[in-house]
């Protein structure tokens, strides 16, 4: 899920203050700022035209302070559906001016008018319900759902052409605008959490005022517990779009039934403790010893359901089961705030954020970063990721404590927060993804771990890798069969080390050898190149790529038999390449090296496995 906070783009330093402005009216949202122009921002980019895409791309709301036209050029080629596309504003430099460009039924003109309120100008807005009656009937806000959202535009034309509404149920939320409302009206906008239809003269708003509660056997079938709240709310004449979201209890917070029924509801899964569905023991009408006996609280699905809805809420469908299976409807009085309620099943995104800059880091990353309130991580990939915005706290932590920040993220995401575990280039090549999972395998390391950390969502972003990225700068390398070798002994015995490069040398793989030297451990490498250098020509092409990804990166090729041991540390990458990996000049006299895989027809270059001089 993507974090639903608004980026305010600022381009400069000027558009940062009124950025700033912009973000205290708002109360929460996220600050982008260039990073060559603009010093204060929550995050960076460098390259503006792919940073506006990306964050279109995510579903993000975009408050650009600055000209229209950039934001225009940006999304342009991405406009198709209009339904699907996010809000996207235009703030000017100075604050004097603010346009919804996109999304102006969707958010875009509410918080147009919110921005123009706190910055004491009028918004340009355009759209016709909104000019003539401050609303947007096809956008109800946050808590609401138009059922028959097909049907509004004919209904506002009819409302502009002359005609009346009559109000039934409560819509408290358009008692502001300038409907024109009688009790005789020919129109009606309806609010129910009943299933009911709409038509050209009938908007029904069905407010997320019901919360499902359910219980449910270990392994549980999901279509069962589908079946069975789809029948419930059948039966009852109760509107899915009025589920606030599923509630359960703690020990359930991994039940892949539960998260499936959410997932096809489209709501959250929010859990509470034992103790909390206890206060609720006196408002159950079946409660039931065995449930007590085996879980710490009289009933599930009722007792969350009602935890969710408060004291002023009413269990309005009581316990229904099915064989493995319940559920229970309790409704709220106002729509239902479903991150206040429980907590939600905790999350940790094991994230590669790439070899350094922005530009090279993924949409799903970002996405991620931007999602999670906990960053965990050695402190130089948090620095890497960028600064963090207000909501995250940052655990940093040293070289060799890679366990322990690990336990660190697993645990903090069993209290159900939602953290990121960063590392550089990919999570799954020499990073942490392996070993959480590892921690996660192994009897002993799980038995340490609290049972929230045990019941947590954990995924894996990937990242460009190191190899990658050194592979892309000197030209195509990795053009045929390569491996990747770690020289450090720290974790795997030399011996063991020294059979793979062994190996990888008599298989003539391209070789790219990770954490290939330190000021302390310098033999190491110097073995690996005389394994290699037996089995290569000493013409063959050797890249060194250092810092990656940053300002002071440096890409270098040699020879084999030049090879300059002297200059490699612990931030350097380097890539032999195999027998048959080739140098060309180009045009412009830089060099490129590349590793043919054979496609070129009648291609046929001589391979020596023993090595020999040029």
């Amino acid at each position: 899920m993507v974090s639903q906070k608004p980026v305010i783009l600022a381009l400069t330093q000027t558009g940062f203050a009124a950025a700033q402005k912009i973000a205290g009216l708002l109360g929460s949202a996220e600050i982008h700022g260039h990073r060559d122009r603009v010093t204060g921002a929550d995050f960076d980019f460098t390259e503006t035209i792919t940073h506006i895409r990306q964050l279109f791309g995510e579903g993000r709301t975009i408050i650009g302070v600055c000209a229209s036209g950039i934001l225009i050029r940006a999304l342009g080629p991405l406009l198709a559906d209009k339904q699907a596309e996010p809000p996207v504003l235009a703030v000017a430099d100075d604050g004097s001016a603010v346009v919804p460009l996109l999304g102006g039924h969707h958010g875009a003109n509410d918080l147009a008018r919110k921005i123009a309120q706190g910055l004491d100008i009028k918004p340009a807005i355009t759209t016709a319900g909104d000019l003539h009656f401050g609303v947007a009937l096809d956008s109800p806000p946050e808590g609401w759902v138009l059922s028959n959202p097909e049907h509004a535009k004919p209904f506002m034309a009819r409302l502009l052409a002359g005609e009346t509404a009559q109000v039934i149920g409560n819509l408290p939320w358009r008692e502001a605008s300038q409907l024109p409302i009688a009790s005789d009206g020919v129109l009606s906008l309806v609010s129910s959490d009943n299933d009911e239809r709409g038509n050209e003269s009938r908007l029904v708003y069905q407010p997320k005022t019901l919360a499902i509660g359910v219980g449910c056997e270990r392994d549980c079938d999901h279509h069962e517990l589908l079946s069975l709240v789809e029948q419930t709310l059948k039966d009852n004449r109760l509107s899915p779009h009025s589920i606030a979201a599923i509630f359960s209890i703690e020990v359930k917070a991994n039940e892949q039934a539960i998260l499936a029924l959410a997932k096809h509801f489209d709501v959250p899964a929010r859990f509470y403790s034992a103790k909390a569905l206890n206060e609720e023991a006196d408002r159950l009408v079946n409660p039931s010893d065995i449930v007590m006996r085996e879980v710490g609280c009289p009933g599930v699905a009722e007792g969350a359901a009602l935890a969710a809805v408060g004291s002023s809420g009413d269990l309005i469908v009581e316990k229904q089961k099915s064989k493995r299976a319940t559920c229970a409807i309790a409704r709220a009085e106002q729509p239902i705030e479903a991150s206040a309620c429980g907590r939600p099943r905790g999350k940790l995104a094991i994230v590669g954020i790439g070899p350094g800059r922005d530009s090279l880091r993924t949409p799903e990353a970002s996405s991620l970063l931007a999602q999670a309130q906990d960053w965990v991580g050695y402190g130089l990939y948090l620095d890497l990721a960028g600064p963090s915005a207000a909501h995250q706290t940052c655990h940093r932590y040293d070289l060799g404590e890679e366990e322990t920040r690990v336990r660190h993220a697993l645990e903090l995401a069993g209290t159900g927060r939602d953290v990121a575990l960063i590392c550089s280039g990919d999570a799954g090549i020499y990073a942490m993804a392996s070993l959480a999972f590892e921690l996660m395998d192994d009897a002993s390391s799980l038995a340490a771990l609290s049972d929230g950390a045990k019941r947590i969502e954990i995924e894996v972003a990937p990242g460009i890798s190191a190899l990658q990225a050194a592979a892309a700068l000197s030209g195509a390398p990795l053009g045929h069969d390569f491996c990747a070798i770690s020289l450090s002994d720290l974790m795997t015995p030399w011996e063991t080390i020294e059979q793979r490069i062994e190996a990888a040398a008599r298989g003539n793989f391209v070789v790219a050898f990770y954490n290939p030297a330190s000021k302390r451990r310098r033999w190491q490498l110097e073995r690996a190149i005389e394994i290699l250098a037996a089995h290569r020509p000493v013409k063959t092409p050797v890249i060194l790529a250092s810092h990656l990804g940053r300002p002071d990166e440096r890409i270098r090729h040699e020879r084999l038999d030049n090879f300059p041991v002297n200059d490699v540390d612990m931030m350097t990458l380097v890539i032999i390449g195999s027998s048959a990996t080739q140098v060309i000049t180009m045009g412009d006299g830089a060099q490129r090296i590349y590793t043919p895989r054979g496609y070129h027809a009648g291609q046929s270059k001589t391979t020596n496995l023993k090595g020999a001089a040029e």
